[in-house]
Protein backbone atom coordinates (compact mmCIF):
# COMPACT_ATOMS: atom_id res chain seq x y z
CA UNK A 1 0.00 0.00 0.00
CA UNK A 2 1.35 3.33 -0.67
CA UNK A 3 0.80 6.24 1.14
CA UNK A 4 2.16 10.03 1.59
CA UNK A 5 4.16 11.13 4.74
CA UNK A 6 3.03 13.97 6.89
CA UNK A 7 5.75 14.29 8.86
CA UNK A 8 9.29 12.35 8.94
CA UNK A 9 9.04 8.83 10.20
CA UNK A 10 12.34 6.97 10.71
CA UNK A 11 13.06 4.27 8.66
CA UNK A 12 10.80 4.87 6.41
CA UNK A 13 10.89 8.74 4.93
CA UNK A 14 10.60 12.04 4.94
CA UNK A 15 7.42 14.64 5.18
CA UNK A 16 5.91 14.64 1.34
CA UNK A 17 7.71 10.90 0.37
CA UNK A 18 5.48 8.41 -1.21
CA UNK A 19 6.58 5.20 0.49
CA UNK A 20 5.16 1.32 0.03
CA UNK A 21 4.13 0.22 3.67
CA UNK A 22 1.86 -3.19 4.48
CA UNK A 23 -1.22 -2.95 5.07
CA UNK A 24 -2.01 -3.26 8.49
CA UNK A 25 1.08 -0.60 9.81
CA UNK A 26 -0.58 2.03 7.22
CA UNK A 27 -4.37 1.53 8.92
CA UNK A 28 -3.23 0.73 12.68
CA UNK A 29 -0.39 3.10 12.66
CA UNK A 30 0.22 5.45 10.28
CA UNK A 31 -3.13 6.77 9.34
CA UNK A 32 -4.72 6.96 13.06
CA UNK A 33 -1.54 8.59 14.09
CA UNK A 34 -1.78 11.27 11.02
CA UNK A 35 1.26 10.88 9.78
CA UNK A 36 0.27 9.79 6.67
CA UNK A 37 -2.47 9.82 3.81
CA UNK A 38 -3.47 7.37 1.08
CA UNK A 39 -1.40 8.22 -1.51
CA UNK A 40 -4.44 8.48 -4.08
CA UNK A 41 -4.62 11.75 -6.66
CA UNK A 42 -6.83 13.77 -4.26
CA UNK A 43 -4.65 13.04 -1.17
CA UNK A 44 -1.34 14.36 -2.66
CA UNK A 45 -2.91 17.33 -4.30
CA UNK A 46 -4.19 18.40 -1.07
CA UNK A 47 -0.71 17.81 0.79
CA UNK A 48 0.82 19.81 -1.91
CA UNK A 49 -1.97 22.49 -1.64
CA UNK A 50 -1.21 22.53 2.30
CA UNK A 51 2.64 21.28 2.43
CA UNK A 52 3.53 25.35 3.52
CA UNK A 53 1.28 24.88 6.57
CA UNK A 54 2.41 21.65 7.26
CA UNK A 55 6.49 22.35 7.02
CA UNK A 56 5.50 25.82 9.50
CA UNK A 57 3.34 23.65 12.16
CA UNK A 58 6.24 20.68 12.24
CA UNK A 59 9.03 23.81 12.30
CA UNK A 60 7.28 25.02 15.37
CA UNK A 61 6.19 21.70 16.64
CA UNK A 62 10.43 20.68 16.03
CA UNK A 63 11.58 23.99 18.22
CA UNK A 64 9.30 22.76 21.06
CA UNK A 65 10.05 19.79 21.24
CA UNK A 66 14.14 20.93 21.14
CA UNK A 67 13.34 23.53 24.03
CA UNK A 68 11.98 20.41 26.03
CA UNK A 69 14.72 18.14 24.79
CA UNK A 70 17.49 20.66 26.06
CA UNK A 71 15.52 20.28 29.79
CA UNK A 72 15.05 16.67 29.72
CA UNK A 73 18.05 15.20 28.13
CA UNK A 74 19.86 13.74 30.78
CA UNK A 75 17.81 13.55 33.15
CA UNK A 76 17.49 10.97 36.18
CA UNK A 77 13.79 9.93 37.43
CA UNK A 78 13.03 7.65 40.64
CA UNK A 79 10.52 4.45 39.97
CA UNK A 80 10.00 2.24 43.42
CA UNK A 81 9.64 -1.44 42.45
CA UNK A 82 8.98 -4.61 44.63
CA UNK A 83 12.24 -7.42 43.59
CA UNK A 84 13.77 -10.22 44.68
CA UNK A 85 16.90 -9.98 47.24
CA UNK A 86 18.52 -10.80 43.29
CA UNK A 87 17.28 -7.71 42.21
CA UNK A 88 14.75 -9.20 39.91
CA UNK A 89 11.15 -6.89 40.26
CA UNK A 90 8.09 -8.63 40.76
CA UNK A 91 6.62 -7.62 37.44
CA UNK A 92 8.44 -4.95 34.96
CA UNK A 93 8.81 -1.21 34.70
CA UNK A 94 6.79 -0.03 31.57
CA UNK A 95 6.19 3.09 29.17
CA UNK A 96 3.62 4.02 31.41
CA UNK A 97 5.20 3.95 34.51
CA UNK A 98 8.75 5.83 32.58
CA UNK A 99 6.64 8.60 31.09
CA UNK A 100 4.57 8.63 34.73
CA UNK A 101 8.15 9.53 36.62
CA UNK A 102 8.72 12.02 34.41
CA UNK A 103 5.19 13.79 34.42
CA UNK A 104 5.69 14.04 38.14
CA UNK A 105 8.76 15.77 37.67
CA UNK A 106 6.65 18.58 35.83
CA UNK A 107 7.89 17.27 32.06
CA UNK A 108 5.12 16.97 30.18
CA UNK A 109 5.63 13.38 28.37
CA UNK A 110 3.41 10.70 27.21
CA UNK A 111 3.77 6.84 27.14
CA UNK A 112 4.22 6.30 23.59
CA UNK A 113 6.93 9.16 22.98
CA UNK A 114 9.14 6.46 25.12
CA UNK A 115 11.05 3.76 23.84
CA UNK A 116 12.57 0.94 25.47
CA UNK A 117 15.05 -1.13 24.17
CA UNK A 118 14.10 -4.25 26.63
CA UNK A 119 12.13 -4.58 29.10
CA UNK A 120 12.76 -3.44 32.25
CA UNK A 121 12.77 -6.19 34.59
CA UNK A 122 15.57 -5.71 37.05
CA UNK A 123 16.71 -3.52 39.48
CA UNK A 124 19.60 -0.47 38.50
CA UNK A 125 19.87 2.29 36.08
CA UNK A 126 18.61 2.37 32.53
CA UNK A 127 18.73 4.02 29.69
CA UNK A 128 15.33 5.36 27.90
CA UNK A 129 15.15 7.44 24.86
CA UNK A 130 11.62 9.69 24.79
CA UNK A 131 10.51 10.74 21.11
CA UNK A 132 9.56 14.28 21.46
CA UNK A 133 9.45 15.06 17.70
CA UNK A 134 10.26 12.99 14.68
CA UNK A 135 13.14 14.64 14.47
CA UNK A 136 14.12 15.10 18.02
CA UNK A 137 14.89 12.56 20.35
CA UNK A 138 15.95 13.27 24.37
CA UNK A 139 18.02 10.46 26.63
CA UNK A 140 16.74 9.87 30.11
CA UNK A 141 17.66 7.65 33.01
CA UNK A 142 15.13 5.23 35.26
CA UNK A 143 16.97 4.83 38.77
CA UNK A 144 14.53 1.55 39.49
CA UNK A 145 14.83 0.34 43.18
CA UNK A 146 13.04 -0.39 46.04
CA UNK A 147 13.19 2.37 48.28
CA UNK A 148 14.28 5.97 48.00
CA UNK A 149 17.36 5.16 50.20
CA UNK A 150 17.97 2.47 47.63
CA UNK A 151 17.82 4.79 44.78
CA UNK A 152 20.45 7.40 46.44
CA UNK A 153 22.50 4.42 46.55
CA UNK A 154 22.37 3.52 43.29
CA UNK A 155 22.35 7.36 42.16
CA UNK A 156 25.73 7.17 43.86
CA UNK A 157 26.82 4.39 41.68
CA UNK A 158 26.56 1.29 44.22
CA UNK A 159 25.20 -1.50 42.31
CA UNK A 160 22.15 -2.75 44.85
CA UNK A 161 21.98 -5.72 43.63
CA UNK A 162 25.62 -6.87 43.48
CA UNK A 163 26.34 -5.31 47.10
CA UNK A 164 23.10 -7.90 48.45
CA UNK A 165 24.61 -10.59 46.40
CA UNK A 166 27.97 -9.84 48.12
CA UNK A 167 26.82 -9.94 51.44
CA UNK A 168 24.57 -12.96 51.03
CA UNK A 169 27.76 -14.51 49.81
CA UNK A 170 29.14 -13.37 52.80
CA UNK A 171 27.02 -14.30 55.17
CA UNK A 172 27.33 -17.85 53.96
CA UNK A 173 30.92 -17.80 54.06
CA UNK A 174 30.32 -16.95 57.99
CA UNK A 175 28.15 -19.55 58.65
CA UNK A 176 30.34 -21.76 56.80
CA UNK A 177 33.50 -20.90 59.33
CA UNK A 178 31.45 -21.20 62.16
CA UNK A 179 29.96 -24.41 61.52
CA UNK A 180 33.84 -25.48 61.01
CA UNK A 181 34.88 -23.99 64.29
CA UNK A 182 31.88 -26.05 65.91
CA UNK A 183 33.52 -29.07 64.18
CA UNK A 184 36.68 -28.25 65.76
CA UNK A 185 35.86 -27.39 69.02
CA UNK A 186 33.73 -30.78 68.71
CA UNK A 187 36.88 -32.71 67.77
CA UNK A 188 38.88 -30.62 70.66
CA UNK A 189 36.58 -32.64 73.10
CA UNK A 190 36.38 -35.67 71.81
CA UNK A 191 40.54 -35.66 71.57
CA UNK A 192 40.34 -34.82 75.30
CA UNK A 193 37.88 -37.48 76.13
CA UNK A 194 39.88 -39.84 75.01
CA UNK A 195 43.02 -39.04 76.21
CA UNK A 196 41.34 -38.63 80.17
CA UNK A 197 39.70 -42.25 79.90
CA UNK A 198 42.89 -44.52 79.60
CA UNK A 199 44.11 -42.21 82.89
CA UNK A 200 41.80 -42.83 84.76
CA UNK A 201 41.24 -46.29 83.73
CA UNK A 202 44.91 -47.13 84.88
CA UNK A 203 44.43 -44.79 88.07
CA UNK A 204 41.17 -47.14 89.29
CA UNK A 205 43.50 -50.21 88.98
CA UNK A 206 46.67 -48.41 90.80
CA UNK A 207 43.95 -47.58 93.41
CA UNK A 208 42.89 -51.47 92.98
CA UNK A 209 45.88 -53.11 93.72
CA UNK A 210 46.60 -50.80 96.27
CA UNK A 211 43.77 -52.08 98.01
CA UNK A 212 44.35 -55.71 97.80
CA UNK A 213 48.29 -55.24 99.27
CA UNK A 214 46.68 -53.61 102.30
Amino acid sequence: MQVILLERVAKLGQMGDVVSVKDGYARNYLLPQKKALWASAANISQFEAQKAQLEARNLETKKEAEALAAKLDGQQFVVIRSASDGGSLYGSVTTRDAADAATAEGFSVDRKQIVLSAPIKDLGLHAVTVVLHPEVNASIELNVARSVEEAELQASGINVADQAAEEEAAAELEIAELFEDIGAAELDELASADDVAPRSEAVDEAEESDEDKA
